[in-house]
């Protein structure tokens, strides 16, 4: 256990909490879960409703894992300008970005490595089969109407990559009346948004589709002397569409597709070029769910993702097409839930060849089966989870979770839990010119111990952990490639431990709400801090009402990192204020204004990439009463 946290777990019945109080969704529509305003879109509202524990929708009260969950509303207030700023707002998460919106974007949950979160939209599977890892930067957040993040190990349900947590985005889906909705964004650095959609139901029929379009003459992401000095701004269009049909009233059929076209300026090695990437994400999802009984669910769905990504003059093009078949099945016994899935993955990557790498084509598949179980003992609580994967080009793998709950007093609940976990290589680690073919997973094992305290309108959690992770990929020296700068290889081991509190409470009409992180990420074989990853970080909001105005203030706070694994390189901390203010100024019609970073505070998350300074946004937003 850290050194830190003997003092969490002391200060955990004081703290703040950083949740939120959410409202009930129903079992049935699991995406549409509503809930209220978070510490940066955090809510653990127990009487929610989540899929992302169990890929079934369950109250939160029942999960036995450290989830979060953000509306719309949270991402409308929050004024981020991708899913990666926004995520970084609650806790356990930061990120890195090489420069402004549209470059490259890394996510670190519990101070794991990127491509050790498994992403989802509306339960589409993206990743990126050349660097490993989502490709953040191109989802686009104007689309996604609700998002849970799952922090820890969920391999024993989803599989590779689940190594430190889950992130699932949904986009909308329509209920009640038609009801069209328009927004307009303008800010600083000649940022302008424009997002319209529409959404509805009948007895057996609903849809949603929105688009917007988006643009930035953003600012110079780089300050080196040779680099060229201009301003790296962006440009991307999208649009969603999702339709549902009530087939029998115990039968459903949906489709969604989701697609994104961002263009994004940065300044990469070669002086004075001015670099440009284009970039496109496709999802499409078709899925069909009977209740037999009022106890017996089978659901299917087949998805595909397409995401590209292509940079000139100096040219390089790599694309990622994945495609998902799950099968599962839910029956309830008395308290007991149990699941059965089969899944399958196909994966698929191309890059042509350039001018120093030759034309690379693989593909590959994983199988798996996977078995569930839940159950409630009057104060106790039970979860177990265990999955095997068999994949074509290495083999097979077996994961599994076990979590105990119990509810000691009303108001408070301690959870024990343990899970293993595994990322499977990229197809570009394996076979392209620095590739090994012998590259065995990487695998995780973690143990966790969490305590809830909720009492009104007031909450608290208290989260500590130890993940270790063996047989970690790196690019290393000249190995078992060819290539002489270098192979990737099964190099290394990780020990990552931390303590998480987060709270919420209301005091004189002012919501307060607060998350503070102790991380100790290392590289156990050098006992260096992991690349790029800070190891204290906190946030601190406050939102009152006065005068017919919603006025809020933001503190986020990160302690030092390291630029390189050798940990000679550091980066200096960094603490940021954030402004809010929000109207009605007649029903359906919002006024919105934020300022980001008000004091213009200068600081860097990767070394020679400038982040963004003060950064003001007006917002006006009407949907139909």
């Amino acid at each position: 256990m850290p050194s830190a946290a003997v003092l969490a777990i002391s200060t955990a019945c004081w703290l703040l909490p950083a949740t939120a109080i959410g409202q009930a969704a129903r079992p049935s529509d699991p995406s549409q879960a509503s809930a209220g305003l978070a510490q940066a879109g955090t809510h653990t509202g127990l009487d929610t409703v989540v899929v992302t524990a169990s890929r079934a929708p369950q109250p939160l009260s029942s999960v036995l894992a450290d989830i979060s969950v953000v509306d719309r509303t949270d991402i409308e207030r929050s004024g981020a300008v991708d899913v990666a700023e926004l995520l970084s707002r609650l806790p356990g998460i930061e990120f890195t970005r090489n420069g402004g919106p549209g470059t490259a974007t890394s996510v670190f949950i519990r101070g794991g490595e990127n491509r050790h979160t498994a992403v989802y939209i509306d339960g589409v599977r993206i990743d990126s089969q050349a660097t490993g890892g989502a490709p953040w930067e191109q989802i686009p957040l104007e689309q996604i109407e609700r998002i849970e993040v799952l922090r820890g190990p969920a391999a024993a349900v989803y599989g590779s990559d689940a190594v430190a947590g889950v992130v699932q985005l949904f986009t909308k889906r329509g209920q009640g009346p038609a009801r069209p909705t328009v927004s307009a964004t303008l800010g600083s650095q000649g940022t302008k948004q424009l997002r319209a959609g529409i959404s509805g139901a009948t007895q057996d029929f609903d849809y949603a589709l929105s688009a917007s379009h988006g643009r930035s003459d953003g600012f110079n992401s780089r300050r080196d002397p040779t680099a060229n000095p201009d301003r790296d701004g962006w440009r991307r269009n999208s649009a969603h569409a999702r339709f549902g049909f009530k087939l029998t009233p115990r039968h459903r059929i949906e489709a969604s597709v989701l697609g994104s076209d961002l263009r994004s300026h940065f300044d990469g090695f070669v002086p004075t070029f001015d670099d440009v990437s284009d970039q496109t994400l496709r999802t499409a999802s078709l899925s069909w769910q009977g209740r037999w009984t009022d106890f017996s669910t089978t659901r299917a769905q087949f998805g595909q993702s397409e995401s590209t990504y292509e940079s000139r003059p100096d040219f390089y093009r790599s694309e990622t097409t994945l495609r998902n078949l799950l099968l599962q099945h839910e029956q309830h016994v008395g308290d007991q839930v149990l699941t059965a899935a089969f899944e399958r993955r196909e994966d698929e990557l191309l890059n042509p060849a350039t001018e120093f790498a030759p034309r690379l084509k693989g593909d590959r598949h994983q199988n798996a089966i996977s078995l569930g179980w839940r159950a409630d003992f009057g104060a106790h609580g039970l979860q177990a989870h265990l999955r095997h994967d068999d994949d074509s080009e290495f083999g097979g793998e077996t994961t599994g979770s076990l979590a105990w709950g119990w509810a000691f007093l009303p108001q408070w609940r301690l959870s024990v839990s343990t899970a293993t976990s595994f990322r499977a290589p990229t197809l570009y680690q394996r076979f392209s010119q620095f590739g090994n073919p012998s590259l065995t997973p990487e695998k995780g094992r973690n143990l966790e111990l969490g305590l809830r305290w909720s009492a009104g309108t007031s909450e608290a959690s208290l989260s500590v952990w130890r993940n270790e992770v063996r047989d970690l990929i790196a690019f290393g020296a000249s190995g078992p490639c060819s290539d002489p700068f270098g192979c990737f290889a099964n190099v290394g081991r990780a020990e990552i431990e931390g303590v998480s509190l987060a709270g919420r409470t209301r005091v004189a009409g002012v919501t307060l709400r607060g998350s503070l992180d102790w991380h100790d990420p290392r590289d156990a074989d050098t006992g260096k801090v992991l690349q790029r990853r800070a190891r204290r970080m906190a946030a601190l909001g406050a939102e009152t009402q006065h005068a017919g105005w919603t006025w809020g203030a933001e503190v986020e706070a990160s302690g030092a990192r390291f630029d390189d694994p050798a940990n000679t390189d550091r980066l200096g901390g960094y603490g940021v204020v954030n402004l809010l203010a929000a109207t009605t100024l007649k029903p359906g019609l919002m006024l919105e204004a934020r300022i980001d970073n008000v004091g213009d505070k200068d600081y860097e998350i990767v070394r020679g990439y400038a982040t963004q300074g003060r950064f003001a946004q007006l917002t006006l937003r009407w949907t139909m009463p």
